[in-house]
């Protein structure tokens, strides 16, 4: 492929290229990239959009380390109203997951994200390095109470992975698997939508129908900030500022649960 019409594409972590009408992308793990790969070749897309899959010449979704897929037209839209959208087509998109299996490859993942995930649901001791961080944590912490929801599929960063296009359902990009409550996946997205996009407060009206919103916000949040802990290393003004954006979401949480 001539090198000219590679095109990097945001997102992706900086390692995602666009080809025409096909995006490719870097595998970490082949055995989760082929399951995924699996998951949307067939997947009903009703309401939403997602890109599909290409199989190699070989017939496999990875060849040499690298997947490609459709490309889907859509950007980011991070205005007040689209939180809605994004929350809506979050409930469709995992209605249609409602029937994927648990995929045994998340047993075995590690990572900053899966180890804020776990940290989240009480699956590891808790334990936060950043000294700005570990307060906030403690405080949602000491909030915490079992929460019975079923659990299913779900994209665990759906927030900054929907786009928008003018007469087109919107698209759901960059699937990060994870099994928990479908209800927790939306409680991401409002956390995010509160730390990181301005979102009003009101945004959690979208999610008046979700029992135990508190909790779950209270586990979205500690996700976010265990895995900041861990990708920020030795960097302590990169966890100051997780910190400061996520006390406006420990607040919100307290006045839930008040």
């Amino acid at each position: 492929m001539d090198d000219d019409l590679l095109v990097p594409l945001t997102g992706g972590q900086g390692h995602t290229w666009r080809a025409t009408d096909v995006v490719l992308r870097p595998v970490d793990d082949k055995a989760e990239a082929e399951w995924v790969a699996s998951v949307f070749e067939t997947l009903d897309d009703v309401g939403f959009r997602v890109g599909r899959p290409v199989a190699g010449a070989a017939g496999s979704f990875v060849e040499n380390g690298w997947t490609a897929w459709t490309f889907v037209e859509g950007r980011h839209d991070f205005a007040p109203h689209r939180w809605d959208d994004v929350l809506r087509v979050g409930r469709d998109f995992h209605a249609a997951m409602a029937h994927v299996a648990f995929p045994p490859f998340l047993d075995r993942r590690e990572s900053p994200w899966a180890e804020g995930d776990r940290a989240a649901w009480g699956e590891v001791d808790l334990r936060v390095d950043h000294v700005d961080l570990a307060p906030l944590v403690e405080r949602l912490v000491d909030g915490l109470r079992p929460v019975n929801l079923p659990r299913q599929v779900i994209h665990g960063d759906l927030g900054g992975n929907v786009l928008f296009a003018d007469g087109l359902p919107p698209a759901v990009i960059d699937f990060s698997p994870y099994h928990r409550p479908v209800e927790f996946a939306l409680a991401v997205v409002v956390n995010d939508a509160l730390a990181w996009y301005e979102a009003p407060a009101s945004i959690v009206d979208a999610l008046d129908d979700v029992a135990d919103l508190d909790q779950l916000l209270r586990r979205a949040a500690i996700y976010r900030l265990v895995t900041a802990d861990r990708l920020a290393a030795d960097r302590p003004a990169v966890a100051a500022s997780h910190a400061r954006q996520h006390r406006r979401v420990a607040e919100l949480v307290n006045a839930l649960a008040g």
